[in-house]
């Protein structure tokens, strides 16, 4: 069965996961393979990636629990020229009115929600296929877009967006669970444009 407040945030992670190994941001062997949804995921075993993952994902679960979060963006960047070359964008829907003690959740099954997520990691999956191929060296910055006035942790800092110029865009499919729609892009460096 799939519970739904951590869900969410568990697919989300599930999807960075997938980025990050297909992308070929963490070498191969940080990964392991784990069935989950029905596919084969991805999951790492690389200890910091892991506490940093868990850290960011443990805060945005709160901010998600109370309708703050806007998107999730995963961005990558070249580590020699800090140039960005690709930005994934998890465009986050909440429905205000599930949220607190009197909301009311959409009736979705658990079998819905599991064929929304295996199609956008298929898709995510499938990416390297018409990706531009990473030249260099890539690290990855996750952001956090949230309404104003949501309470940030110390540790945190204010990052610029991170947009790439001479961009092309590919939508990917969306997924909801019973509280939250989320629509996903990834933009990358047009390279016909340099």
């Amino acid at each position: 069965t799939i519970s739904v407040d951590p869900f969410r945030v568990i697919v989300l992670r599930d999807a960075c996961l997938g980025i990050l190994y297909h992308r070929g941001i963490y070498p191969p062997e940080s990964f392991s393979k784990v069935g989950k949804y029905g596919l084969q995921m991805m999951v790492t075993n690389d200890q910091w990636l892991q506490r940093y993952l868990q850290q960011v994902l443990t805060q945005l679960s709160e901010w998600l629990m109370a309708g703050s979060v806007q998107k999730l963006v995963v961005v990558i960047s070249s580590m020699q020229t800090q140039e960005v070359l690709e930005r994934w964008t998890f465009d986050i829907e909440t429905d205000q009115d599930c949220l607190g003690p009197e909301g009311k959740a959409h009736e979705k099954s658990p079998k819905e929600i599991q064929t929304e997520i295996q199609a956008i990691i298929r898709q995510i999956t499938a990416s390297v296929t018409y990706l531009p191929l990473l030249q260099d060296a890539c690290t990855f910055d996750l952001l956090v877009y949230c309404d104003s006035g949501v309470n940030v942790p110390k540790t945190w800092e204010e990052s610029a967006p991170k947009y790439i110029t001479n961009q092309q865009e590919v939508r990917l499919r969306s997924f909801s669970t019973k509280v939250h729609k989320v629509d996903a892009v990834v933009a990358y460096k047009d390279e016909d444009e340099d």
